[in-house]
């Protein structure tokens, strides 16, 4: 199972709260995923990235506790899951039926946060499968990635890095360092996300043979 793309939480019929996300990542893995044999439930957000393979069953979501619904209900039959996808960790505690008007006032939109997917399925991890994690940090990003890898009982971790040019959301190149329990990490230089997606595929399959 691959998780892809922004989830997306209404305020009102018109406006939501989200993020920068396209998709491409989680695209790129779920189709080498396929092309290497695996069938491949891939829980998408809303994006503009398509994907086409016979092994690939697209389950398209919205918001984040419809993904953690779709993601809870798919891991237990799962070998392999890897969560790629942007997932809003707050969402607004009301959502407005009709669209909000504008008032010329200040505006207060209280938050409560969404299900934490990776941990909540970290928790209930089988002994046989392999869970790979996401990380997109601004400040401290070793250490906050190396928090979440344990924190999530994860296997294997992902850190992106908004700082480095033509990496993170929006582009078709990306920059990664990869981080295990054991404190080993491994760096892939700027690279397109397709071909990155075939390095990561590697170190994931390495994990469910050792």
């Amino acid at each position: 199972m691959v998780t892809a793309g922004p989830t997306i939480e209404p305020i009102d019929p018109v406006r939501y709260i989200g993020n920068h996300s396209t998709g491409t990542m989680g695209y790129a893995l779920a189709r080498v995923l396929a092309e290497r044999g695996a069938q491949v439930y891939l829980v998408s957000g809303p994006v503009h990235v398509t994907i086409e393979h016979p092994s690939v069953h697209l389950i398209q979501v919205h918001t984040a506790a419809e993904m953690a619904e779709a993601c809870i209900q798919r891991a237990d039959n799962c070998d392999l899951v890897v969560l790629a996808a942007a997932v809003a960790d707050y969402r607004p505690a009301h959502t407005e039926l009709q669209k909000i008007k504008k008032s010329g006032q200040a505006m207060t939109l209280q938050l409560e946060p969404t299900t934490d997917i990776a941990a909540t399925l970290g928790a209930a991890k089988k002994t046989n499968q392999v869970f790979v994690g996401f990380a997109l940090e601004t400040d401290d990003e070793e250490e906050n990635a190396r928090r979440k890898l344990v924190r999530k009982n994860l296997d294997m971790i992902v850190l992106n890095s908004l700082r480095d040019e033509g990496a993170g959301f929006g582009t078709d190149t990306n920059k990664i360092t990869v981080f295990w329990p054991d404190n080993k990490k491994s760096s892939f230089g700027l690279k397109n996300k397709q071909l990155l997606a075939a390095d990561l595929v590697d170190e994931m399959l390495k994990l469910m043979t050792a």
